[in-house]
């Protein structure tokens, strides 16, 4: 029973970060109806840029984590800047411009910091906590508990102010929308800054977890955008119980399958997505092409 424990609450953990990037994936796409294929590679891009000011700067890890999310909010608007003239015109160079992207963001990182990677020491150092017997890492209940934050955050914008009700008015009739008066590029570069935000939050705690190397983006990208699925896409709610099911499905495969984890974690989500096509929370479709 303390083995289960114990791989529950680390699946938890790690499904919190998948979670956040699924919750990037979903906003941009409730906004624009556009996935955005670069995202991973911002993931990759915020670990790599928080763990060079904690590790290398020598900053506190809650400023590096603020300085990553700044700088990878800008990599967002950048992107959405550059796309902006094929909007509602070219969908699928759009795709393959997000594509395009992730692919420069991750030879960048390759140039700059190279392609050995880097191990990020845990910024919490109080003791793991005994709980019935089970012990839980202190940085694992940070993660949960930014999560939640982040979540709790996002969606108060969305619901209750000005910025997050233009965003959702262009997610469901973006020609309405700029009828009565609503600047469309203006509600989707905020989409696509919020959501590489999300992703740097994501890449920054996961480095004490993982391993920041210019390779992460694929994993957590392609996770992350399975979490998005399961949950429903474009829900923000069901990206986070979709992370946090992959996360705890993952956990336990690679306990009991060792090097199939990825296989039958992945097995697993296909059934589940063959039940239910529209995830668990999924019900309304965006479609801006």
């Amino acid at each position: 029973m303390q083995v289960f424990l114990q791989t529950l609450v680390g699946g938890l953990s790690l499904g919190a970060i998948y979670a956040l990037v699924a919750m990037g994936f979903s906003l941009v796409y409730r906004t624009m109806g556009l996935v955005n294929f670069a995202h991973g590679n911002v993931v990759m891009i915020g670990a790599y840029v928080a763990s060079t000011f904690y590790l290398t700067v020598k900053l506190p890890f809650v400023p590096a984590m603020v300085i990553a999310l700044v700088i990878t909010a800008g990599i967002g608007l950048v992107i959405e800047r550059v796309l902006r003239p094929l909007e509602n015109k070219d969908f699928d160079l759009m795709l393959i411009g997000t594509i395009g992207f992730g692919i420069v963001l991750e030879a960048l990182a390759t140039l700059i910091w190279g392609a050995t990677g880097r191990a990020v020491r845990n910024p919490v150092q109080t003791a793991p906590l005994d709980v019935l017997g089970v012990r839980i890492r202190t940085y694992d209940l940070v993660v949960l508990g930014v999560t939640a934050l982040a979540m709790v955050l996002l969606v108060l914008f969305l619901q209750r102010t000005k910025r997050g009700a233009a965003m959702q008015a262009v997610a469901m009739d973006h020609e309405a929308a700029t009828a009565v008066g609503i600047h469309v590029g203006r509600s989707n570069a905020i989409a696509f800054s919020i959501g590489a935000g999300l992703a740097a939050l994501a890449g920054g705690l996961a480095g004490p977890l993982l391993y920041v190397s210019p390779t992460m983006g694929g994993s957590l990208g392609i996770k992350g955008f399975a979490a998005a699925i399961l949950g429903g896409f474009g829900s923000i709610p069901g990206a986070i119980v979709g992370g946090l099911g992959i996360g705890v499905l993952d956990s336990y495969s690679a306990g009991h399958f060792e090097g199939y984890s990825d296989l039958v974690t992945f097995l697993v989500f296909t059934a589940a997505i063959m039940i239910r096509p529209t995830g668990i929370f999924g019900e309304r479709t965006v479609n801006r092409a």
